[in-house]
């Protein structure tokens, strides 16, 4: 079956947001006609009135006039950028993407693209995420929206969305994932050379990059600390790694990142475990072994104070495969 999908674009809209999935489905397609097979996407970019939309970035895109609302369509992606709000204001593209939704199997928004589906009335009653720098002002303007802001994506329902710009790639694997099974997103997504997802409740962004904002000064403690969650790090072991006495550590580590020690290591080993919760079957006493807490009862407290959810209950809502199977995938040990 070959599944329509239309990518709509507006002036000034984010290029990634449009080239990310866009690719995503014409490197599925260039799989198949590899192997002397049908590809499973017929793709198209369509505009308000055809022809050249000049994206934020100043690279014009070719597009096809909007389709009729009533014609077949599997997937349509509504993306972001600078233009979304202009867009979301234009009755007509309003119209069109409210009446389009209507005849397609699902929809998906990336980034600020949610502000063009929460004008439609399409996410009322829905959960939804959007760049994180957005997500409070889409909450205020749309009461009737559930915004949720550290997921990479949500689906609630045939409405998909996704945070800020790259995870409309991490969307698009999940998609084709649906589509055509876990097998096929790993190998688009191997020759892409990215992830084959992050998982729909991770972070939008990393606690490394969170404490990387400021100064660069423990950039190489974090990768350390990282990569050795079930050591010892305490102060005095973090203190020795970083070639400092323990009380100038604590004191120069809580200016550079607005942190303690302790406060950055929870971080780390909650994000960790998410991970964990969300990719794999291991049991709980294996995710707080290896995210190096020192019991379920540690764990949970960490939970609860930084994401407000116990570790079940992020599992159950987070783990999973999309292509039918009854759990997550296991990691390698």
């Amino acid at each position: 079956m070959i599944r329509t999908i239309e990518i709509l674009a507006f002036p000034s809209v984010q290029l990634l947001d449009i080239a990310g999935p866009l690719q995503v489905f014409a490197s599925t397609n260039d799989l198949f006609r590899a192997k002397d097979e049908v590809p499973p996407y017929w793709l198209a970019v369509v505009g308000n009135a055809g022809g050249a939309v000049v994206s934020s970035a100043g690279l014009g895109l070719a597009t096809e006039p909007l389709p009729a609302p009533d014609a077949p369509l599997d997937t349509l992606i509504i993306p972001g950028g600078a233009g979304a709000r202009p867009a979301a204001a234009d009755p007509v593209l309003r119209d069109w993407i409210f009446a389009r939704a209507k005849n397609a199997r699902r929809v998906a928004s990336v980034c600020t693209g949610a502000y063009l589906l929460a004008e439609t009335g399409l996410l009322d009653g829905r959960r939804a995420v959007t760049h994180w720098t957005r997500c409070a002002d889409l909450a205020e303007r749309f009461p009737a929206i559930t915004v949720e802001a550290d997921p990479i994506f949500i689906q609630d329902g045939p409405i998909w969305t996704s945070a800020g710009i790259t995870a409309g790639i991490d969307l698009a694997l999940a998609l084709v994932e649906q589509d055509l099974g876990r097998a096929t997103a790993l190998a688009v997504a191997r020759h892409l050379v990215v992830f084959l997802k992050r998982p729909g409740g991770q972070a939008q962004f990393s606690t490394t990059l969170s404490l990387q904002e400021t100064d660069a000064r423990f950039d190489a403690l974090h990768g350390w600390i990282a990569d050795n969650l079930a050591a010892d790090l305490s102060v005095t072991a973090l203190a020795a790694e970083a070639g400092m006495s323990e009380r100038s550590f604590a004191r120069h580590y809580r200016q550079a990142t607005g942190v303690t020690p302790a406060q950055a290591v929870e971080r780390f080993r909650v994000e960790a475990a998410r991970r964990m919760l969300a990719d794999t079957r291991w049991p709980l006493k294996r995710v707080v072994a290896r995210a190096g807490f020192g019991s379920e009862e540690t764990m949970r407290r960490s939970f609860l104070r930084l994401i407000a959810t116990a570790p079940q209950d992020y599992r159950r809502r987070f783990s999973g495969t999309l292509d039918g199977s009854t759990g997550p995938v296991s990691l390698r040990t």
